[in-house]
């Protein structure tokens, strides 16, 4: 039997800005995400979609849940490896391309995981655990365009210095 998750949430156009959508410059593209007992979200389009740089797009808030998802079960796995890793990093980048009839979708994401781990002797196996952890991520296995993994580990040393493998 399967578990099933159940994920609620709210959003909230906070962009009228008097005269509700009468046209397409008429209006903000901002929202509000909420969840309960969380902070909220302060969301909008894209810049190049008339949106408020300042505030996430669901565009970016998209490639953090692939870089996030991919974390967190990187970091399963290599606790059950026995892999100690001491810092991550991920530089995540994706691609979304705009059709003529001005909707677009994502042809990729590129993860760039930076991860630093105990010893020499877990290199092979925390690099080997990224394509595992790709294959486990729920966010990864729901989209329908590639997630790229291009990952690099370091050791810690003991002066504190980072040696790049």
């Amino acid at each position: 039997m399967h578990k099933k998750h159940n994920y609620c949430l709210e959003i909230r156009w906070a962009g009228n800005t008097g005269q509700g959508t009468n046209n397409y410059r008429s209006y903000e593209r901002s929202h509000i995400v909420s969840i309960e007992g969380k902070p909220p979200l302060q969301c909008s389009s894209d810049a190049a979609f008339r949106g408020d740089k300042t505030k996430y797009t669901p565009e970016e808030l998209l490639v953090a849940s692939l870089a996030g998802c991919h974390m967190l079960w990187y970091l399963h796995l290599c606790s059950e490896a026995g892999i100690v890793v001491v810092a991550y990093f991920d530089n995540a980048t994706g691609t979304m391309v705009e059709t003529k009839d001005g909707s677009g979708y994502f042809t990729e994401v590129t993860l760039q995981p930076t991860v630093t781990v105990l010893t020499d002797s877990m290199v092979d196996k925390a690099n080997e655990l990224h394509k595992k952890a790709n294959e486990m991520c729920f966010i990864a296995k729901s989209v329908n365009f590639p997630v790229h993994h291009q990952p690099s580990c370091s050791v810690k040393l003991e002066q504190g210095e980072i040696a790049k493998l």
